[in-house]
């Protein structure tokens, strides 16, 4: 293998994790300790748009611990973007600009740490520089809260989401439990086109302090049918707590915020969601009759690094650091995926999936892990995502609060 000399440029794309800057701390960390190879590594200040805007950190200016403090510092410490490169063939601008830059810096390894949309960024940077020959290699690294990359059994980000969500339902169950009176509390948790997130609160529910429904976007969403379902155990119980996704649709196809309005969309087109909680409380309580109650966990479930899985902080770091060493090792136009051997007791590999492959391909829970009646997961979702949210992480505290990284972000100087 011919060895290739050049410089590095890592960033990060979309929605934050808790995890997300330990991928980060694997990239930086190792590219640095291949000084002979790797001259300069670089930082992208809100991913791609910061190189197109040569808006670019030297990652070697920064302190050691502040690299290390990375792993447990959450949200996107380089700043992120959602920018849509158009294809090539309808406009070339963008990536006329990108190699006019990749050439100023000598960038000859470019990592792009996102989910679905930024890896299909990933394989149309890394086709575009093939065929303008400029040799670069270029490998996604996986990170989202949704769980939904095609290819790998899980995201980095996702099982300390899922952790955050079993906790914080856990206590949500007891807070709805403690009147006299009758009460109906909605959760409202991401995920516009896949449960994965919803379904963690059945880690909660297996402790016997969980929702008593879980509704997935896999399923279609049938109002009647879950106004039956509510008042079955409300008039048991006198409490009834629901889970439901954001991305629930109705049988007629449309997210819940669209049933009494418009919905935003971002770059991608997708649907900028939120609401489902509240609207689903108020439909639910004219017809109760009783309180009810809509929690939206909202940016909390992406950002608890106080409640990571260690697990997963591990091969976010993993996934970050092997990256580097494929790259090193000729490897190109790929994503770090993990492939597992064993539940039980846990065993996961590492495994490198074609960009093309990957790129705006949503996976799903599979349909044989709900149960029949379309509100509740079986134990086959409790097997697979158990192992994952094992072990506890959390930073460094200093009076009482976490002590999280700050890099000095030092413009890079050609």
């Amino acid at each position: 293998m011919e060895i290739l000399y050049g410089n590095a440029i890592f960033g990060q794309s979309g929605g934050p994790t808790s995890v997300i800057n330990a991928s980060a701390a694997g990239v930086f960390i190792e590219a640095l300790a291949h000084s002979d190879v790797i001259g300069k590594v670089y930082g992208a200040a809100h991913g791609i748009k910061g190189i197109l805007a040569e808006e670019i950190y030297d990652i070697g200016q920064e302190d050691p611990c502040e690299l290390e403090l990375l792993k447990t510092t959450p949200s996107s410490a380089l700043g992120s973007c959602r920018y849509k490169l158009k294809d090539a063939t309808v406009d070339e601008t963008d990536y006329l600009r990108l190699l006019e830059v990749f050439r100023k810096y000598n960038i000859r390894y470019f990592f792009y740490n996102g989910g679905n949309d930024s890896m299909d960024t990933c394989n149309k940077i890394s086709k575009y520089m093939q065929k303008a020959d400029w040799e670069c290699r270029v490998m996604g690294v996986p990170k989202t809260i949704d769980n939904d990359l095609f290819g790998t059994d899980h995201c980095p980000g996702f099982a300390s989401s899922a952790k955050y969500i079993a906790t914080s339902t856990m206590e949500v169950y007891l807070d709805s439990k403690v009147y006299d009176f009758g009460m109906v509390t909605v959760i409202e948790l991401m995920g516009r086109n896949a449960g994965w997130l919803t379904a963690a609160t059945a880690i909660s529910a297996s402790k016997g302090l969980g929702p008593d429904l879980i509704y997935l976007p896999e399923i279609p969403f049938d109002l009647d049918q879950m106004m039956s379902d509510v008042r079955k155990i409300y008039e048991r119980d006198n409490k009834c707590l629901i889970a439901v996704s954001e991305g629930v649709k109705s049988t007629d196809g449309r997210y819940i915020p669209e049933l009494v309005g418009t919905v935003a969309r971002d770059a991608f087109g997708h649907a900028q969601l939120g609401g489902t909680a509240s609207i689903l409380s108020s439909y639910i309580g004219e017809r109760l009759g009783c309180k009810v109650r809509g929690i939206e966990f909202s940016l909390l479930q992406r950002c608890a690094a106080h409640l990571a899985s260690k697990t997963d902080v591990d091969e976010s770091y993993l996934a970050g650091q092997t990256a580097v060493k494929s790259a090193l090792d000729g490897m190109t136009d790929y994503m770090v995926g993990f492939e597992r051997k064993s539940t039980d007791p846990y065993v996961c590999e590492i495994k490198l999936i074609p960009l093309d492959q990957v790129a705006n391909t949503e996976k799903k829970i599979p349909l044989d892990w709900i149960n029949s009646e379309g509100n509740g997961l079986l134990p086959a979702f409790l097997d697979y995502v158990m192992p994952l949210i094992a072990g506890e992480s959390s930073p460094p505290m200093i009076d009482g609060v976490p002590r999280f990284s700050s890099l000095k972000k030092v413009k890079a100087v050609i």
